[in-house]
């Protein structure tokens, strides 16, 4: 049974860096389409940045592309979400997903095509 547990969120101030890992077990990570994703409250839950399984094509938010950077490391079958010049808009629980059987190149931004979540960890940037 595939198992998704993120780490390192916290509360910082705006302009500050956090770095969100999340570690996947029991299954082939390296084979599996990844994503990150947000949800802040009182909002439906959003993609923020996905990937396929070779890392050949990522997709980031708007809002977030250029202060963010996926990676993974399949070594320690581990996803990072590396989060720089955090802002108030950033706070919300952060969410890592496993597509299990994506198609090659593709990527996948619906929250619907994902079939492993984590738990969640909590982000929260103070102005």
């Amino acid at each position: 049974q595939v198992q998704l547990v993120e780490s390192g969120g916290g509360v910082v101030q705006a302009g500050a860096s956090l770095r969100l890992s999340c570690v996947v077990s029991g299954g082939s990570f390296s084979s599996y389409h990844m994503g990150w994703f947000r949800q802040a409250p009182g909002e439906a839950r959003e993609f923020v940045v996905v990937t396929n399984r070779g890392n050949t094509n990522t997709y980031y938010l708007d809002s977030v592309e250029g202060r963010f950077t996926i990676s993974r490391d399949n070594a320690k079958n581990t996803l990072y979400l590396q989060m720089n010049s955090l802002k108030p808009e950033d706070t919300a629980v952060y969410y890592c997903a496993a597509k299990l059987f994506g198609r090659g190149p593709i990527i996948y931004t619906s929250r619907e095509a994902y079939d492993v979540w984590g738990q969640g960890t909590r982000v929260t940037v103070s102005s």
